[in-house]
């Protein structure tokens, strides 16, 4: 059987990514250009600026991804592009670019789903067996997602307010340890003790996440104490808001696969990087017998191996887009 290459394009938020993979699991090439320390500035990604960067980077990173594999684009078999959800001037910088490659060389114009690239960033690692639950965490996005068969999506609950990496995000910005908050958060909570008492967020029968409550308690805990003259120890703070966070999630996540009767289970989206989380899942997962799968941290964060590892199950389908195809900031995963 022929291989098949798919070209992955990435601009969602304030990364630039291309990619080349063939048959879905074997990556030969891949170029990120992030914009995190333009965005440090300011303390969080300021939409114009990261649009404006992906017009500058988008060409060259193309032609990089490219040149690493030693292709032309010739040889590419269909072109995928984050088509939503995620920063509409970005998305439309990488939606653009793909159409004219599409257009230009007369390839297949693929549509990807950011968090089915995000989900599908695991057959990466090893083919994905059916059924499964995938657990989705990242800065814009908490969801628990059955998969019953190949690209089948059912919802089965997601975040009521903040994403679990938007809530980071804020605490880091609350104590004062900069942005990006998740991974600053993540190192000092293995050097603190859980010493502060947070609630619980949503901790009920549902599939549903909430950290709003939390995020507010944290705020009210640092006014507190400032307001007392007490000076708050920063690691121990951070060990006691990733411990609910990573105790909540691992609860209703464990909840879902026992009630669908699943053995199979992969965590996607950047905040799959978390140490905290990954090690609270794995031993979960090996005490109620659950196969687990975690994507390296290079495929945890925003990248465009990820969409053209998705873009080839949808390549095997059909399904592409014609010329008209549109970014959409909001779409729902089906």
């Amino acid at each position: 059987m022929k291989d098949v290459y798919i070209l992955g394009i990435e601009s969602s938020c304030d990364e630039t990514s291309a990619s080349i993979i063939r048959n879905g699991s074997d990556e030969i090439a891949t170029v990120i250009l992030s914009q995190i320390d333009i965005h440090t500035n300011f303390g969080g990604v300021v939409p114009e600026i990261a649009s404006r960067h992906h017009i500058k980077n988008i060409t060259m990173v193309i032609e990089d991804c490219l040149n690493k594999a030693n292709m032309t684009i010739n040889e590419i078999d269909a072109i995928a592009v984050t088509a939503g959800p995620g920063l509409i001037g970005s998305l439309l910088v990488g939606v653009e670019a793909a159409k004219t490659l599409a257009f230009i060389h007369n390839k297949p114009l693929i549509p990807v789903h950011h968090i089915a690239g995000h989900i599908y960033a695991n057959n990466l690692v090893k083919t994905m067996v059916y059924p499964l639950i995938a657990l989705v965490v990242s800065g814009g996005h908490t969801e628990l997602v059955y998969m019953e068969s190949e690209y089948s999506f059912k919802k089965l609950g997601s975040t009521l307010d903040d994403a679990v990496g938007e809530c980071y995000d804020k605490v880091a910005r609350v104590i004062g340890v900069g942005y990006p908050g998740g991974p600053v958060i993540d190192k000092m909570a293995q050097l603190g003790k859980h010493t502060y008492n947070l609630p619980m967020p949503l901790d009920d029968n549902s599939y549903n996440f909430s950290f709003s409550g939390l995020k507010s308690a944290v705020i009210n805990l640092v006014h507190n104490e400032e307001q007392r003259g007490n000076t708050v120890n920063k690691e121990d703070l951070a060990t006691s808001f990733q411990e609910v966070v990573v105790d909540i999630i691992t609860k209703k996540t464990l909840k879902a696969l026992k009630d669908y009767n699943v053995k199979n289970l992969i965590l996607a989206g950047g905040v799959a990087a978390n140490n905290g989380l990954r090690n609270k899942l794995s031993s979960s997962c090996i005490e109620s017998d659950i196969n687990c799968s975690f994507p390296p941290m290079k495929y945890c964060t925003d990248n465009a191996a990820m969409i053209a590892t998705a873009g080839y199950f949808l390549y095997q389908r059909g399904d592409f887009a014609n010329l008209d195809l549109n970014a959409r900031s909001n779409i729902e995963l089906q």
